[in-house]
């Protein structure tokens, strides 16, 4: 065996070592865990010279990017499901590429990295480049980009994707013999696409494991009456019960954040928000956003009752189940909806 091969298996077992170290003696957070990661890979030359030594502390991916509670400014800027996605992603720089890998134990391909590291913002991916570069909406051109937009390349069929991380560079997963690394982007860009609606309003990110929302929290119900009357107006959803679903989802707080990753007023999932083009830390955007898929789900299905269910288990588990899923939360939820909105 050579030098070279005995290095890099030695790598991946000080990798595997490192990943499931007991926790009275790993890093404490996630700055940590990824310094010391871009610490060995840089060491063992995994890492290209264009790779800035800063890069895994996220303040360098964009000015627009911070953990530990740092606000985000006004304009549309990376918000926590971003992070969740360049976090994930980042915490497997060195994992091998292997040709259909979804995992970090035996490998990634580039698709799989994607999706690996979209499931930690809540967002199921296709499984395929190809058909991860349709989700979203398009970025016109890289210098919009944001951190956490996916990258892909290939003409006329998408054969690679990456993983935005700002200053013209990516994550990914190469091709065999290779790791998944932070690249410059050097080749022609198929396509550019924002899975997760930027936020516009201004949160902080807390520290590991929790979410600061950085704002006032919940607001008054009177002071959202205008928006709820005027998406009823548009759309023809009930005022009241819009109220009573932004009561239910986050109690009438404009910054919250569910541990599953729902965000915003309305608590829309970030693949559902930039379906429906919604800034979800907006109370104006988030409420107009829900009075559309409403719309749309008791057009669907008929009802109030089986459209609330679709808004909170989604509308696949209403087809599926036939009516109102058989989940205790769910149907919870929509007898916590129905009563307040009838006043009961």
């Amino acid at each position: 065996m050579s030098d070279f091969a005995i290095a890099a298996v030695q790598e991946r077992v000080d990798a595997l070592e490192q990943r499931f170290a007991p926790p009275s003696t790993a890093p404490t957070t996630r700055t940590d865990l990824f310094q010391a990661e871009l610490a060995r890979l840089g060491a063992a030359g995994q890492l290209g010279a264009s790779t800035p030594t800063g890069l895994l502390d996220l303040t360098n991916l964009s000015p627009a990017l911070s953990l530990g509670g740092t606000g985000i400014g006004a304009s549309p800027t990376v918000g926590t499901a971003q992070t969740n996605v360049i976090s994930a992603a980042m915490a497997n720089l060195g994992v091998p590429y292997l040709w259909g890998g979804t995992d970090a134990i035996k490998g990634f391909d580039c698709s799989g990295l994607v999706q690996h590291a979209y499931r930690a913002a809540g967002v199921e991916m296709p499984r395929v480049s190809r058909d991860q570069a349709k989700m979203g909406v398009e970025v016109a051109s890289l210098d919009q980009a944001l951190p956490g937009d996916l990258v892909a390349f290939g003409e006329p069929t998408v054969n690679h994707i990456g993983i935005y991380v700002g200053n013209g560079q990516m994550i990914h997963a190469p091709r065999t013999g290779e790791v998944v690394k932070v690249e410059d982007i050097d080749r022609p860009i198929a396509t550019i696409r924002r899975v997760i609606a930027p936020s516009t309003s201004g949160f902080a990110l807390g520290g590991v494991g929790g979410i600061g929302t950085g704002g006032a929290g919940p607001v008054s119900p009177a002071s959202l009456q205008p928006l709820f009357d005027a998406a009823e107006a548009a759309h023809g959803v009930d005022a009241g019960l819009l109220a009573a679903v932004a009561k239910a989802e986050s109690a009438f707080d404009p910054n919250a954040v569910s541990p599953a990753g729902a965000q915003g007023l309305m608590q829309f999932m970030p693949a559902t928000a930039a379906q429906f083009g919604v800034d979800p830390f907006d109370p104006a955007s988030a409420i107009d956003g829900a009075a559309r898929y409403l719309r749309q789900l008791i057009d669907d299905f008929g009802s109030v009752d089986l459209a609330l269910a679709g808004y909170n288990a989604g509308p696949g588990n209403v087809r599926k189940y036939g009516g109102v899923p058989p989940f205790d939360e769910t149907q919870a939820y929509v007898r916590k909806v129905l009563a307040s909105w009838r006043g009961a």
